[in-house]
């Protein structure tokens, strides 16, 4: 039994940390973290957990949390771990952010997307991207590891195996992905007002969204070269989920043929044909949020357009659970040697 600590235990993806982790047979919560709430009992912020959690939220104060538990998640706005993690810490216990601040290697793409000075670079080299179907035998070796964002992890996944095996031509990737509003965090803004997006959708953050660098870095270790992205997001009104459709044209071979639609298969049951949280799904049947809501599954199919020499990839999961805090858990069982489905096997909710 090992015991957790999570700071910023009030936002929505850590109280799917609370949720995922009062199931898991290895794990005790030791330390509810928010500054917002300090000494409020944690179930009357979020009643669904009433006689579930009889603790009261205390403060983010790490010297006392790293002495209290064994492993430390995050779940705070970018910068936060950042700016107060020291080496010590990572000596007493093991990190698993959920922000941005370790994902990307290079400090002036960090600080360019994000608009704010990176302030313990040091620990940036040693970071590993736990992106768990990818990094798995890093992820189990690691101190510090960085959870990955929700859009790109449905993105990555989604058209990793075709770059990967050189089936697509990575350069002409277009992602186009929708999410929902509890993506954009619980605090109180007016752009996400019920009235504000209820029979709406919008695209935000246009040919600026700072996942961008994110995918690309991803897919370019994928590609073994640099490549650059077209990657637009937008909202819709609903809770939870994410659908991402990438488009890419198909890579010509040396005679000059196009990959067929056995050769795109059989990618990615190579890469994914194991894995326990992705399901490729049956030809003509493709993701829908509905089918993966509250679950840690992501949901895979791809279309095959001879007509234009392209293929159209779609992809779905939860943004709160395998998009931030059920990929959390994975990693953090990754870290511990435990079952990597410990916890996280939970049947999607359905309606």
């Amino acid at each position: 039994m090992i015991k957790a600590g999570i700071i910023g235990a009030t936002g929505y993806a850590g109280a799917e940390l609370v949720r995922i982790l009062l199931r898991h047979k290895e794990v005790e919560i030791g330390w509810f973290g928010s500054r917002s709430y300090i000494d409020q009992n944690y179930a009357s912020i979020y009643q669904n957990l009433f006689r579930l959690v009889d603790e009261t939220c205390l403060d983010d104060d790490l010297e006392k949390l790293v002495d209290a538990v064994d492993v430390v998640f995050t779940a705070t706005p970018q910068g936060y771990l950042a700016s107060v993690l020291k080496e010590k810490y990572l000596k007493q216990a093991k990190f698993i952010d959920l922000s941005a601040d370790y994902r990307l290697k290079k400090v002036s793409v960090y600080e360019q997307w994000y608009k704010i000075k990176h302030q313990s670079p040091q620990f940036l080299t040693e970071a590993v991207y736990g992106l768990c179907e990818l990094n798995r035998a890093d992820i189990t070796r690691a101190r510090l590891v960085a959870n990955p964002g929700c859009y790109t992890t449905c993105s990555i996944l989604t058209a990793y195996p075709l770059v990967k095996e050189g089936l697509i031509d990575p350069d002409t990737l277009i992602i186009d992905a929708k999410s929902g509003t509890s993506g954009a965090g619980r605090g109180a803004k007016t752009a996400n007002l019920f009235c504000e997006v209820n029979e709406s959708i919008k695209a935000y953050g246009i040919a600026s969204h700072r996942h961008t660098p994110e995918i690309e870095e991803q897919l370019s270790c994928a590609a073994g070269r640099k490549i650059r992205i077209s990657f637009t997001p937008h909202l819709v009104p609903m809770n939870r989920g994410i659908l991402a459709t990438v488009y890419a044209s198909l890579a010509k071979k040396a005679d000059k043929s196009l990959p067929k639609e056995e050769e795109i298969r059989a990618a990615y049951q190579k890469y994914y044909g194991n894995e326990a949280f992705i399901r490729l799904l049956e030809p003509g049947v493709y993701p829908e949020t509905r089918w993966v809501e509250g679950s840690n599954y992501v949901d895979i199919n791809w279309k095959l357009d001879e007509r234009t020499g392209r293929v159209i990839l779609i992809g779905a999961l939860d943004n709160l659970v395998k998009g931030a805090a059920g990929q959390a858990v994975q990693n953090m069982n990754l870290l511990f040697g435990f079952p990597e489905t410990e916890g996280l096997d939970f049947v999607p909710v359905f309606p």
